[in-house]
């Protein structure tokens, strides 16, 4: 089914009065990913803040911080949701304290691996059934407990994002404490599995960094050395690190160095593979208050030796802005060799060579509607998987061989999704955009 709807498990919303045509609580879409087969793994965050009265230690008036992976099959129907990251309604501590998951990747043997800033990675079977491993940083461990604590160390950490290359490498980017003037974890490196290092429980796979956001380093500790992350065969630590940063390299690249709105103070976000050798890396400067419309940006173009080899071309500063809506993400599709990105102004695709292929217009009449979408993943498929931020259902748009087919393709895929979307009420008959599923089982963790 190309529209398939991000369901919230009837038995929590019963067990914490989550009522659907009630406010209070949100349900947040965070990312999805594919299989071969066709099964889809979608990732959200229900939460809530109560400010209400009532005893705020009952499971119906607590805050809520739930993290929700539910698998569906081809069809789209859930078959199975694992909670976690939240006491279960009766108080039994979860197997993962807290969380903050923002992406999903399925790793070369099927396992689920869900990861966030600034850095907890945890595993799950395919049919998440239980949690197979769990590494967290002590912000993970210690968020709200105590807000007096010393400058955090590295921590049991792995990844905050993790993607699959063809071969079955894992693109990384991981965060470090002591960089420059930022006080917290930053995420600041690219880095790939060394070959015949894999992720699984008891065993972290040894990260080989390509690239650094940042190089100025030299508050860090011994606390903050990374024996997974490792550059010239040493942890990743102080000046044992790839330069020139990538900052640098950029502002190289586009004749910014040292200008008002360059790349300096930059941020970077997750990294995601254009094919076994080739990864994007978006890269934006750093943000104000006012308008951010006509910063800086990049989504560049890094090799497996951690060279730069340019950036996807063809993106004015101000008329595609991604600062209007901070939409960054940029997804690959690597068994084509191609690129894509979302944002306010329009919906971009590239081949490998970072040469701009299409520019679909949200001003245009048929296509006035993906401004509501945000851009998820690219399936092993060659499926683009975009998100209504609103209605919470995710929709699948198959991408042709021909890029200039793209603009047919998108319009055939936005008018299917009202068709879909009808489909889906009457199955479910939401409120307030909330798709309540009894049938999936519900494993919380």
């Amino acid at each position: 089914m190309p529209t398939l709807p991000l369901t919230v498990p009837r038995s929590l919303a019963d067990a914490h009065g989550l009522d659907p045509a009630g406010d209070g609580w949100v349900l947040l879409p965070k990312h999805a990913v594919a299989t071969p087969a066709g099964d889809t793994y979608t990732l959200s965050t229900v939460w809530r803040y109560w400010r209400g009265s009532g005893d705020p230690t009952s499971a119906a008036h607590c805050n809520l911080n739930y993290q929700v992976i539910t698998r569906h099959d081809p069809d789209g129907t859930p078959v199975a949701t694992a909670l976690y990251g939240h006491p279960r309604p009766d108080g039994t501590p979860s197997a993962i304290p807290y969380a903050n998951s923002e992406t999903l990747a399925l790793l070369p043997d099927g396992t689920v691996a869900a990861s966030g800033h600034p850095g907890s990675t945890h595993l799950f079977p395919p049919d998440l059934s239980r949690v197979l491993a769990t590494w967290q940083t002590p912000h993970d461990r210690q968020y709200e407990q105590d807000e007096q604590q010393p400058e955090q160390d590295g921590g049991d950490l792995f990844a905050s994002s993790i993607a699959v290359t063809p071969s079955g490498r894992l693109l990384c980017a991981t965060s470090e404490y002591g960089l420059a003037n930022w006080a917290d974890a930053h995420l600041n490196v690219v880095a790939l599995s060394e070959p015949g290092s894999a992720l699984a429980p008891g065993s972290k796979a040894t990260l080989r960094a390509l690239t650094a956001l940042e190089t100025r380093a030299d508050r860090q500790t011994d606390a903050h050395r990374q024996p997974h992350v490792v550059h010239d065969g040493e942890p990743l630590w102080r000046d044992n690190r790839p330069s020139p940063s990538l900052i640098d390299l950029l502002s190289e690249l586009t004749g910014t160095s040292g200008t008002l709105g360059g790349h300096q103070d930059g941020t970077m976000t997750r990294p995601s593979a254009l094919a076994d050798d080739l990864f994007v890396v978006p890269v934006f400067g750093r943000t104000y208050r006012s308008s951010n419309r006509g910063q800086q940006f990049s989504f560049a173009l890094v090799d497996d030796q951690g060279g730069l080899r340019g950036r996807l071309e063809g993106l004015d500063l101000r008329e595609d802005s991604p600062f209007t809506g901070f939409d960054f993400t940029v997804v690959a599709d690597p068994y084509r060799g191609r690129a894509f990105h979302l944002n306010r102004y329009g919906f971009y695709a590239w081949t490998a060579d970072g040469k701009p292929r299409s520019r679909i217009s949200t001003a245009d009449k048929p296509f006035k509607s993906l401004v509501h979408f945000a851009l998820l993943e690219c399936t092993p498929a060659g499926e683009v998987l975009l998100v209504h931020r609103k209605q919470h259902l995710l929709l699948r748009v198959p991408v042709p061989q021909d890029l200039d087919a793209l603009p047919a393709a998108v319009e055939t895929a936005l008018k299917g999704y009202g068709s879909g979307r009808l489909a889906l009420k009457k199955q479910y008959a939401p409120v307030n955009w909330t798709w309540l599923d009894s049938a999936a089982p519900v494993f919380h963790h």
